[in-house]
């Protein structure tokens, strides 16, 4: 196999001949070749690390954080790296943001060769919701969106830093922060993330604009696009379910973070500054991770309620992570058909079909499972000393550790630096399956199932539920 760009399905004589990949499979596989890059990267570069290198476990930890746009980190980004570590954390945070294939598809076109079947399959997926682009036209469109929304969060959070930072010295930071928040990975050069500029209320809402945009999908932004563009005469089903389920997820979780931490985290503010503050808490958890407040302190159901925004995440075919916001609304659209007795799930006055519905619940049902077992192993191998008093508390930090890893997120309660080396193992784990899981983990079990079952329907019995 020579690149992604040569791997083709062949059929001679009724038989399959080379390597046949499909796209879930070929996605997968370069996420793992990306993150393999930049842990060598890490490893063997010269001039990325002040003092000593870090080590394996922890080179492959970081550049996991930021191939799935996690943020989670091990070691002080702001002290450890020098500038070119900081650079080659940002290109692997731009690379998976965008996405591997993305960029293969490209170098495909650019040296005049036509991308193979599966990385046209693999990035179509978006393009099915945008049919008047073809799929090669929606990766350029991708690439061009990004640069421009990037460009303007960097130029924003210059003008907001410069008087602070200088002229020259702003300029780093804003790039590297805007890529950061747009790509939902989280990352930070400040020692305390974002926590100097709590009462900051343009730079926590410039920050919080870029995740959302992020978030949102490029087939939502692309359909909006057409159609405040006249081009389309209504918009597609997606993304009206997208944008109505992050709106409320946006307003509700704000006003719930209003009522409990107004007198607790954003006691010190002022009013207008407290609302861009449940503002910055609301998006961030979905897949953003950047901190204003340390988690450690937020009140129990402040807890709770991040978790919950956190296991839910951004949109499909976006930056984000997380079971998605059209997985959530899919299944308390499920709820609402069943309590109204209705057979169908209706959305915008159109009936969704059932293979969605269904691969939504495996979906959920699968996070959740994946989540369980993952904290029950941490649990197990972050134990205190035998004969310790046992550590309650450490449950909801290890619970809160495991589902930001597996949404993509970043936050922590002080948790990350505190894991053993199999403990890190485990995190990265998640990492991979949350960036790489909702788009080619489930799609690979759906292919191996319709292989195994020949196209032959089982005969049916029924089982009692409830």
């Amino acid at each position: 196999m020579s690149g992604i760009g040569s791997v083709a399905s062949r059929r001679a004589s009724g038989r399959r001949e080379g390597i046949d990949l499909s796209a879930p499979q070929l996605l997968v596989g370069s996420f793992a070749a990306l993150i393999l890059t930049g842990t060598a990267g890490f490893l063997v570069l010269p001039g990325l690390w002040h003092g000593e290198r870090a080590s394996p476990i922890d080179a492959l930890f970081m550049a996991t954080s930021a191939v799935c746009v996690t943020g989670l980190a091990v070691l002080d980004v702001s002290t450890r790296l020098t500038f070119f570590g900081q650079l080659w954390l940002l290109l692997l945070v731009q690379l998976g943001g965008l996405g591997i294939l993305t960029f293969a598809a490209l170098a495909a076109r650019a040296i005049g060769q036509r991308a193979s079947l599966q990385v046209e399959e693999a990035v179509a997926g978006p393009a099915s919701l945008v049919p008047s682009r073809s799929p090669m036209a929606l990766v350029r469109a991708i690439v061009v969106i990004t640069l421009v929304v990037e460009a303007c969060g960097a130029a924003v959070l210059w003008a907001l830093w410069r008087d602070d930072l200088g002229l020259a010295g702003a300029v780093w930071p804003a790039v590297f922060h805007a890529v950061s928040a747009f790509c939902n990975a989280g990352f930070s050069l400040f020692r305390d993330n974002l926590v100097a500029y709590a009462g900051d209320a343009p730079v926590l809402l410039t920050v919080a604009g870029l995740i959302v945009v992020g978030g949102i999908g490029f087939p939502v932004l692309e359909d909006v696009r057409l159609r405040l563009a006249g081009r389309r005469r209504r918009l597609f089903v997606h993304t009206r379910l997208v944008l109505a389920t992050t709106a409320v997820l946006v307003v509700g979780s704000s006003l719930l973070y209003l009522a409990l931490e107004w007198h607790r985290a954003l006691a010190a503010f002022d009013a207008p500054t407290r609302l861009a503050h449940a503002l910055f808490l609301a998006i961030t958890p979905r897949t953003a991770g950047f901190n204003a407040v340390d988690y450690d302190r937020l009140a129990n159901p402040s807890v709770l309620l991040t978790i919950a925004l956190m296991w839910i995440g951004g949109a499909p075919a976006s930056t984000a992570g997380g079971v998605k916001v059209t997985t959530a609304a899919l299944l308390f659209l499920v709820f609402v058909s069943k309590l109204r007795g209705r057979r169908d799930v209706v959305a915008g006055n159109r009936t969704l079909p059932d293979g969605t519905i269904q691969r939504a619940i495996g979906l959920a049902a699968g996070a959740v499972a994946l989540l369980v077992g993952a904290v029950f192993v941490l649990l197990w191998t972050e134990v205190d000393a035998a004969g310790a008093q046992v550590d309650r508390g450490l449950l909801i930090r290890l619970l809160f550790e495991a589902q930001s890893a597996l949404g993509t997120v970043g936050l922590s309660m002080n948790q990350t630096t505190q894991l053993s080396p199999v403990g890190r193992l485990v995190i990265v784990g998640l990492m991979f399956a949350g960036r790489v899981g909702p788009l080619a983990l489930i799609e690979a079990m759906i292919i191996r199932a319709s292989r195994r079952s020949g196209g032959v329907r089982l005969a049916r019995e029924d089982v009692l539920v409830g």
